[in-house]
């Protein structure tokens, strides 16, 4: 119950309340659209700044590796488990945007490490931009596969995408502006070191926390609004849509735990196992997965794990870890 204390978490809940009471409450989506790239960048630089201290160490290829190595498990378990469940491509698109992280969740996981007084380090930041692109590249791969084999959902023959559509695919999700921006920020947090950070105090650290109260009231306007796309889904995704993440933070726990990682660098590589994309991977999947059905991906994502990490998945990540670790 401790995170019902942080204004930040309230304000989640305010907004899920708000859109399940069909108020007209909104965030125009220029705004919404600012915050989350405010959010990106004072994330960065942080990021940036911390680096600038602690300099590329052991510690830190290691936790990079070990995001790479999830980036690429978490998918390919969840197709495995999730094409016995729906068609082939559904799958694939499913497990694309569970492979992949939310941004915001992430951001969420820092403010409360540091809400405990936590340390954590700074190149996690990089380790959840390192996690964005290979879930998109594995289920362009598996979407492929499964267009071949003719598994469209409708049982009937598909067109199979060429060098030239899947590429720019694949560009798009490497490319991706957000992503870019969270990197261009840690860079020049590495590159301005304390002297950035003493000028950029006011804007990366001392608004932050405001911010971030901000943005989580409009998605949880967005994520209230959205749980009408799980009605009639089958019960099997909806447990999957929980204990998915369960799983995927557990691994990621006895990763660390196996790697020697420091304890809040645990508990964010849990957050980013456990975290689903609901806006970069979507936005994609639509191009590179067009028979997928959005209402699986884009529902599951934002209608029920993402409100499930923030209200209860990060402060039993961070339990699961101070007891195990």
């Amino acid at each position: 119950m401790q995170a019902f204390a942080d204004p930040a978490i309230l304000f989640f809940v305010f907004g899920m309340v708000a859109g399940l009471l069909k108020s007209n409450l909104e965030i125009p989506a220029p705004i919404s659209r600012f915050l989350s790239l405010y959010l990106l960048m004072a994330l960065g630089l942080k990021g940036g700044f911390a680096l600038a201290k602690s300099g590329l160490t052991l510690e830190v290829a290691i936790s990079l590796g070990a995001a790479l190595f999830l980036a690429f498990l978490v998918p390919m378990l969840g197709y495995l488990l999730l094409r016995r469940l729906v068609s082939r491509l559904d799958a694939a698109a499913i497990a694309a945007t569970y492979g992949s992280v939310s941004a915001v969740t992430f951001i969420t996981a820092v403010q409360t490490l540091d809400n405990h007084g936590i340390a954590y380090g700074g190149h996690m930041a990089a380790a959840m931009a390192l996690m964005e692109s290979p879930a998109i590249i594995l289920a362009v791969v598996l979407a492929t596969h499964a267009r071949l084999q003719g598994a469209t959902p409708t049982g009937t023959p598909a067109q199979l995408p060429g060098r030239s559509s899947v590429f720019p695919v694949l560009r798009e999700a490497l490319t991706d502006g957000a992503q870019m921006l969270l990197l261009g920020a840690m860079l020049i947090g590495i590159l301005t070191g304390e002297s950035g950070q003493a000028a950029m105090k006011p804007f990366s650290a001392d608004l932050f926390k405001g911010m971030l109260a901000f943005f989580l009231l409009d998605m949880g306007l967005m994520a209230a609004r959205n749980m009408g796309q799980l009605k009639g889904q089958s019960g099997w995704l909806l447990i999957y849509a929980i204990a998915g993440p369960l799983v995927h933070a557990s691994i990621a726990l006895l990763l660390g735990d196996l790697l020697d990682m420091a304890p809040g660098n645990v508990v964010l590589l849990m957050v980013l196992a456990a975290s689903a994309s609901y806006i970069a991977v979507p936005a994609v999947l639509r191009h590179a997965i067009p028979e997928a059905n959005p209402t699986l991906y884009f529902g599951l994502s934002l209608g029920l794990t993402f409100p499930f990490n923030i209200l209860i998945g990060i402060p039993l990540y961070l339990h699961a870890a101070e007891r195990w670790l």
